[in-house]
């Protein structure tokens, strides 16, 4: 199976889960959720994806200068990236419950 599909079903998730362990830069963001395991994950996906849940307001976000180049735009969760990370995991994790119960049953 293709997993980039399931990615695409799960990056704001994955996005909202990393920025609620602290704020980040776009490819601090990329780098973290490739080192979590999702290698598949590119940086146009990735920047879309702040890019949209900024603008529907779950995102704070400054620019921060850099010792090592240009300045940085840094993201953060807001109360709504809270509320929206909450959900969005509850959805998730009733899911995947969901699937091992079918693969069990296929086991059986």
């Amino acid at each position: 199976m293709d997993s980039t599909q399931l990615l695409k079903g799960v990056l704001d998730t994955a996005v909202l889960a990393v920025l609620n362990r602290g704020n980040t830069y776009g490819y601090g963001l990329v780098r973290q959720l490739r080192e979590a395991g999702l290698e598949e994950v590119g940086d146009a996906s990735v920047y879309g994806t702040l890019r949209r849940l900024f603008g529907g307001g779950y995102l704070t976000s400054e620019i921060v200068p850099s010792e090592e180049g240009p300045a940085r735009k840094y993201y953060g969760l807001n109360a709504s990236g809270r509320d929206m990370l909450e959900s969005s995991s509850k959805n998730w994790c009733e899911f995947a419950g969901v699937m091992n119960r079918l693969l069990e049953e296929e086991e059986a």
